[in-house]
């Protein structure tokens, strides 16, 4: 039942080609990762960490600056057209990647791909609730999620075995060759994916107040601004994992590479699991709530981590790629119940671009803690995300749940009020309407859409 759930979005022919286009593409970027590491160890030996590092760097900087202008270009264009041309930008890219010879190169082709990168990711995330129904689209975003996690702990596996057949920097050709299936997958699409702007709309807007538009609407309502601030506990604990891992295994343990592996795929087949579960229990629990769990399982897998063996460890990274996935992906959902149509892409933009910012913070953490802490430095990770946590439950928690009406961006809610000019609403029948009076009203979600009927 709970599959029969997480593939219902596929009946809709319009997502069913966007996802298969998204899946195309994860195996591409598979493919990019593993032949970028081929390639720096190739020209860089030993040294191919740093240069990896380096290339990491790039790509979460493009993801920070570039983000919040693709959301405004994604609320004011064809979606369709920027996602064909991110990916026809990185095919051409990433088959300059076999002529490669000096290190710098790799670095100018990471960024530059990256960039594009930084387009297609938001707007694709904008473009879920928007060919989906408000039934379907939970599901949507879980699936997904669910097919980058799996995609995730398959896709090295798969890139190794293709790269071994047909050569190191042969693999590129093919990476574009994804891209290019995606592109046109995309392109078949009917009609257009614009979104339609309200009349209140001002195109005469400076540009910068646009890019802004995104955070202020991102960091003004307390339920998006709770599910940032739980990203930051997420990045910091998953930082642990994903820089310290090694060295736990291969270090403290005395175990190969292979170990290695296996710790990092239970980590990603919690996450799958998670994935595939998260859009039926967001039936039953508020998105709100299932953060709070993902975070305490992230937190909590951490806290013993440093002391056991390799299979409580692999057990624990198993519980910890859950509890990643079920603030992640909770979060991105909130985007879409609490956002205007018309503003999902600078939310979806200003998210992407602020999640990866706690990673540019969270990466060095990981790295002092493994350098200075390397007894334990998943027990000193679990205290900081854990400190992390309690101070965000306590300073930015919703006190209330409010029900929400997802197609109007509404709360209902219960005050001492008089009819205004700013604060008019219809009452029922048998409802007094005394001034003062009190009775249970809609009032929009959105601060800036007041402010815009105000003004208008």
């Amino acid at each position: 039942m709970m599959q029969t759930q997480l593939f219902r979005s596929l009946r809709n022919p319009v997502f069913a080609r966007l996802y298969i286009a998204q899946t195309t593409n994860l195996l591409g970027d598979a493919l990019t990762w593993l032949g970028l590491a081929l390639l720096a160890f190739e020209l860089a030996g030993n040294k191919s960490a740093v240069v990896l590092s380096v290339a990491l760097t790039l790509r979460v900087s493009a993801f920070v600056l570039i983000s919040p202008f693709a959301g405004v270009l994604a609320d004011r264009s064809d979606r369709k057209t920027i996602m064909v041309i991110a990916h026809l930008a990185r095919m051409c890219i990433i088959s300059l990647l076999p002529f490669v010879n000096a290190i710098w190169q790799i670095y100018a082709i990471v960024l530059a791909l990256n960039i594009f990168n930084a387009f297609f990711t938001p707007t694709y995330q904008a473009t879920i609730p928007l060919v989906t129904s408000q039934q379907d689209y939970p599901q949507a975003i879980a699936l997904s999620s669910a097919t980058f996690q799996l995609l995730g702990v398959l896709g090295p596996g798969i890139a190794g075995a293709v790269a071994a057949f047909v050569g190191t920097r042969q693999i590129f050709f093919l990476d574009g060759l994804t891209f290019l299936i995606a592109a046109i997958l995309i392109v078949t699409l009917p009609g257009n994916l614009r979104v339609k702007q309200s009349s209140s709309h001002n195109p005469s807007n400076k540009k910068w107040q646009e890019v802004q538009a995104g955070t202020i609407r991102l960091f003004r309502d307390r339920y998006l601004r709770y599910a940032l601030a739980m990203q930051l506990v997420v990045s910091v604990t998953g930082a642990q994992i994903l820089i310290n891992t090694v060295g736990y295994v291969q270090g403290t343990l005395k175990l190969s590479s292979v170990q290695y592996g296996w710790a990092m795929g239970a980590f990603g087949i919690g996450a799958t699991l998670a994935a595939s579960t998260v859009g039926s229990l967001g039936q039953r629990w508020t998105r709100q709530a299932l953060m709070l769990v993902g975070a305490v399982l992230i937190t909590g897998a951490l806290l013993p981590a440093s002391y056991v063996g390799l299979a409580p460890l692999l057990m624990l990274w198993l519980v910890a790629g859950a509890g990643q996935t079920l603030v992640n992906v909770s979060a991105q959902t909130l985007i879409a119940d609490r956002t205007p149509t018309e503003f999902q892409g600078r939310v979806y933009g200003a998210q992407f671009a602020w999640s990866h910012l706690w990673w540019v913070f969270s990466y060095p953490l990981a790295g002092w803690l493994g350098s200075y802490q390397s007894e334990a430095p998943f027990f000193y990770g679990s205290l900081v995300g854990g400190l992390l946590l309690i101070a965000v439950q306590l300073v930015l928690s919703p006190r209330k749940e409010h029900p929400v009406n997802s197609a109007t961006h509404q709360e209902w809610h219960e005050h001492e009020h008089t009819h205004d000019e700013a604060h008019q609403h219809q009452h029922h029948e048998d409802t007094s309407v005394v001034e003062p009076h009190r009775h249970p009203h809609p009032h929009s979600l959105d601060p800036l859409l007041n402010l815009e009927r105000f003004r208008g």
